[in-house]
């Protein structure tokens, strides 16, 4: 399927719509993913006379029915179904995160997207949604995301991880396996896996896949057998540095039990982070094939360069590049002037840092270093600057050209 393509009839499920009945009522085509990215989620603005989505942010909405409250409430707690009517508290949900989570579920291609505070509380919530079922096994593949792989190996939400390769998964499930996470392309290396071939490995298992780096402009994991899709969206979906969230797209069955866990540990979006996801996601597309564009001719230049040991850039695309310096890496962190000397990505400007010194400093050692993080490894997110201003801040931070070694005389080449 092309992903440049977005229509509820493309998938296995018809899409439910996660705020307004009216999405349905004015989507009566396919639309391009470019212009699901800035509809969906707003369809109905216009019948309601308004052009900026509203921000809603109320706590807690007033009900003269205390008996239909209930029966609410009692149906939430049954399936985590969205509720119909009014809103009842911020913790059941809230219009404006609605909005957002519809838009994000559309292009993912999914039936439901459900949002939190941050992309580890999203994961978080995955694992206890499986743990309540007795299911408190994990299949994961490396590398992961540096939290992500410290939340499992610690077993902090009572799970028990086991890591293996792709041409591993059949064999490490068990009856209580309860997900399979991978994350491609991978925090910070870029390795790709075939999802296919993963998925179909999973069997009747959830595979949970990190659409972090490549985001649904670049690939959609629930075409190609995951169930869960996660989200750090303070990264690309929301684009600017300046909110901080996480979002699950799945089936609605999963998404109830999201709800719940979201609800009673407290894991919620904040309104106005909704709004400016909403917002963020409209421009993802140009965003992301323009940073991309960039991308792609730096880690070029990066490879014919003698300075640089290894470059790492995804078949797939996309604005992320890393690669291992022949020199010291904490010096080229410290020489960038343009580039931003950050942790984090997906922003409109190029960051860059250290995953050994930052991302993934929470990581055993020798697990950072068998999963292919290198000690000399660098990553850059990379933005919307010029090329040639990003690469010209790039040579000053890589140091001194090495000398070529001396051309032989005549006699010598001869000799």
């Amino acid at each position: 399927m092309d992903p440049a393509r977005v229509h509820p009839s493309d998938m296995d499920t018809p899409l439910v719509s996660a705020s307004t009945p009216a999405y349905d009522d004015v989507r009566t085509a396919p639309r391009a993913l470019a212009t699901e990215a800035v509809h969906a989620g707003r369809d109905d603005l216009a019948r309601q006379g308004l052009h900026a989505p509203p921000i809603d942010l109320s706590t807690t909405y007033p009900c003269y029915d205390s008996r239909a409250e209930a029966a609410r409430i009692d149906a939430f707690a049954t399936d985590g179904a969205e509720l119909g009517g009014s809103p009842v508290y911020g913790r059941l949900g809230n219009p404006t995160v609605a909005r957002f989570e519809t838009a994000l579920a559309r292009l993912e291609g999914t039936e439901a997207a459900v949002a939190f505070a941050s992309g580890m509380a999203a994961l978080s919530a995955v694992l206890l949604v499986r743990s309540a079922m007795g299911l408190r096994h994990v299949v994961a593949v490396r590398p992961l995301y540096g939290c992500s792989d410290h939340l499992l190996t610690a077993g902090l939400l009572g799970t028990e991880v086991t890591w293996t390769d792709p041409a591993g998964i059949a064999d490490a499930l068990r009856p209580d396996t309860g997900l399979v996470m991978v994350e491609t392309p991978a925090n910070p290396t870029l390795a790709e896996v075939d999802l296919r071939a993963v998925a179909h490995a999973c069997g009747s298992v959830p595979l949970l896949v990190d659409n972090t780096f490549a985001t649904p402009v670049l690939q959609r994991p629930a075409e190609q057998g995951a169930r869960l899709v996660l989200h750090s969206a303070t990264k690309y979906l929301g684009g600017h540095g300046d909110v901080m969230a996480g979002v699950v797209a799945c089936d609605e069955e999963l998404a109830g039990r999201l709800r719940q866990v979201r609800f009673a540990t407290g894991g919620v979006l904040h309104p106005l982070a909704g709004y400016l996801l909403l917002r963020g996601l409209s421009t993802l597309p140009v965003r992301v094939r323009a940073a991309s564009a960039t991308a792609a001719e730096l880690a070029a230049r990066l490879a014919g360069d003698p300075r640089v040991a290894r470059v790492h850039y995804p078949s797939i695309g996309g604005a992320m590049v890393s690669f291992e310096v022949h020199g010291d890496p904490h010096a080229v962190i410290g020489g960038v002037g343009l580039i931003t000397p950050a942790v984090s990505l997906g922003s409109v400007d190029t960051l860059i840092q250290h995953p050994a010194s930052i991302s993934h400093r929470i990581v055993d050692a020798d697990d950072r270093r068998g999963a292919g993080v290198d000690d000399r490894l660098l990553r850059m997110s990379v933005g919307l600057e010029d090329v040639e201003d990003l690469w010209a801040d790039l040579d000053r931070a890589l140091g001194e050209r090495p000398c070529p070694p001396p051309v032989k005389g005549l006699h010598e080449a001869m000799s």
